[in-house]
């Protein structure tokens, strides 16, 4: 899942939200002014009660977004990449590329979220208690103060997607030493309390808790789907373990030229080959993707006077590899990326090969350990027709 908007940057990580973020910010600011705060501190006006939650959410979410950046500040310093934090409708997340490089650093990013939660959650409570403060900002602390905790506690159950899973993988990582061992018993936990949250979920709501009973029984599928999916990579990437991009790339695939008009793409390309996407070169160097929905997307009446290189997925848009990468550390970010390919280039810019998430798919259906030359290549010339002095060929 990727940000619907940018937030900005943050310690050096881009911060974005999806837009189920603003779903929850809605919801929360509703159930704090109409419901919480009228209940902890009676006897205020309707404005102040607005005004409390108008304030608590945005320090609810930055609480939040501070817990996201212990783990990506934690990471940065144990030589891992960031790809962001993305605030949405379960509240953060922080992205890393690449695998864990040891149990012990998965430990520490894993518990610095946490700390960061339990230091925010006591200086509210604190605050709240110990200093003579208004009504309004007295209650604000505490609801802040104890959502963070609560928040503390549930995070830090044994089981994958939470924290508190990552902290027991880690701790069976180091025990045994095998990974992807450690990923599927995180796991199975994982699916477990996510199933213990479904049947309190609908036990809340035969007993009329229907609304709390509805968010259980969400939260409880997350926590099943994001556990499978942890156990799912894990898999992939103990079978792509050793593997190369080159291993799995398809070389000197069909590619075009920038300048090609339109409809010589699609009538004497596409229609050839049939495959889904296709390099763009100049002066054969690669600058981008084209797909046939791009041309699609222009009518085809303007195909003749429309280049290839006007509709294309920029480079910078686009997943660039090189041949001797590790295929499982980049078959994730292959497989979250929106074109699901990746152009992959030597030493020197040129285009080597082009790899899509299919390609690795195959691998992991048959369980082909072999290398690229056994796999099926293109046969089609390195580029497709490319312009001459008296025109296109």
């Amino acid at each position: 899942m990727s940000s619907t908007f940018r937030l900005g940057r943050v310690a050096g990580v881009e911060i974005g939200c999806h837009w189920s973020w603003l779903l929850v910010v809605a919801l929360i600011t509703w159930s704090l002014a109409e419901g919480v705060f009228p209940t902890t501190n009676p006897g205020l006006s309707d404005a102040t009660y607005l005004a409390m939650a108008a304030v608590a959410v945005p320090m609810f979410f930055g609480a939040l977004l501070l817990h996201e950046l212990g783990h990506a500040v934690t990471a940065q310093r144990e030589g891992m990449e960031i790809d962001g934090i993305m605030l949405w409708v379960f509240g953060g997340v922080a992205r890393f590329k690449g695998r864990f490089p040891s149990a012990g650093a998965e430990f520490r990013i894993a518990i610095a979220g946490p700390l960061v939660t339990l230091v925010i959650g006591t200086v509210c409570l604190a605050i709240a208690v110990l200093a003579p403060l208004p009504p309004a900002v007295d209650g604000t602390l505490h609801w802040l103060g104890y959502i963070n905790l609560v928040l503390l506690v549930f995070n830090l159950m044994p089981a994958f997607p939470l924290d508190g899973g990552r902290v027991l993988r880690a701790a069976l990582w180091q025990r045994s030493g095998d990974y992807g061992e450690a990923t599927r018993s995180a796991a199975a936990l994982g699916r477990g309390f996510g199933q213990m949250l479904i049947i309190g979920g609908l036990l809340l709501a035969i007993t009329g808790a229907v609304i709390g009973g509805f968010w259980f029984v969400f939260i409880g599928w997350f926590v099943i789907a994001a556990a499978e999916a942890e156990a799912a990579e894990a898999s992939a990437r103990a079978a792509l373990a050793g593997m190369r991009v080159a291993d799995a790339m398809v070389a000197a695939p069909v590619a075009v030229d920038s300048a090609m008009p339109l409809d010589v793409f699609v009538d004497d390309v596409f229609l050839h080959h049939r495959y889904t996407a296709y390099p763009v070169l100049e002066d054969d160097r690669p600058t981008g993707l084209v797909t046939f929905r791009d041309a699609g997307a222009t009518a085809r009446a303007a195909w003749p006077t429309e280049t290839v290189g006007a509709h294309r997925h920029h480079l910078r848009d686009v997943l660039v590899l090189h041949p001797g990468q590790p295929l499982e550390d980049v078959w994730p970010e292959l497989l979250q990326h929106p074109l699901r390919r990746a152009l992959v280039t030597d030493d020197d810019g040129a285009l080597a090969g082009l790899l899509s998430s299919t390609d690795v798919m195959r691998i992991l259906e048959l369980g082909d350990r072999s290398p690229a030359s056994t796999l099926p290549a293109s046969p089609a010339p390195t580029t497709a027709p490319r312009s001459s002095p008296t025109g296109w060929a």
